[in-house]
């Protein structure tokens, strides 16, 4: 006997639909927690790792251990006061000088270049973010399609005068890499998005999908935009 006809069968049916939506809202909200608070685990267990390190170390030097110096902390306490004092050094010529030595030794050291170099590219990658200035979508890699892009400059062609940005087209999951595109300014999608849902967008592969957003082409020398659609992610 089908579902048609059979209303047990019908009701069954219209249960399971209703548990499988449950259950995609479940994890996507599951989901979304996991992504919004992995950024503060994970500086949590990073800071905890540094403190511990850096206690081992400080503790164990003969003119601190069994002082009044000598608590738990101590590592931490002297680790942010390195910290600030490398970054006053290398804010001036001559620790910036220092600072480059420092990478061209690093670089020429067989297996610890590969270390260096992928740890530099990473806080790169980590500290972009407060360079970009805006979130737009350009056509990408064909007419049709669009892909997310962060501004980092805008520049004027002295021939023809039009206005163009420079936009960084990160890599989805990795946005260590991407593509760099010049860009007509009035060519590209403006849409709400801030860059920190972006990067949430980004590093989740397209999971973490905000709430809702809209695109629109908003030329120049217009006072109207064309508003290209708003969206919203399925619950």
């Amino acid at each position: 006997m089908s579902s048609e006809t059979n209303p047990e069968a019908k009701v069954e049916e219209k249960k399971q639909g209703i548990l499988s939506r449950i259950e995609r809202h479940v994890q996507r909200r599951m989901l979304d927690g996991l992504m919004d608070l992995m950024p503060l685990l994970a500086t949590v267990f990073v800071v905890a790792l540094l403190a511990g390190y850096a206690d081992g170390l400080v503790r164990a030097l003969p003119f601190i251990s069994d002082t009044m110096f000598d608590f738990w902390g101590i590592g931490l306490i002297v680790m942010v006061v390195a910290f600030y004092f490398v970054g006053l050094l290398v804010s001036t010529s001559w620790g910036r000088k220092v600072s480059s030595w420092k990478g061209a030794l690093f670089s020429s050291i067989p297996i610890v270049k590969v270390v260096f170099n992928v740890t530099q590219q990473a806080m790169a990658s980590m500290t972009s973010q407060y360079r970009f200035t805006r979130v737009v979508f350009v056509e990408w890699p064909r007419s049709g399609m669009a892909a997310l892009g962060f501004v980092t400059a805008r520049v004027r062609d002295p021939r023809t005068q039009d206005t163009l940005v420079l936009v960084y087209i990160p890599t989805i999951p990795n946005p260590t890499s991407g593509n760099m595109a010049l860009v007509v300014e009035d060519d590209v999608l403006e849409t709400d998005l801030t860059v920190d849902a972006a990067m949430k967008l980004v590093f989740s592969g397209g999971i973490v999908i905000p709430s809702g957003f809209s695109l629109a082409r908003m030329p120049r020398e217009s006072r109207h935009g064309e508003l290209i659609g708003s969206f919203d992610a399925e619950v």
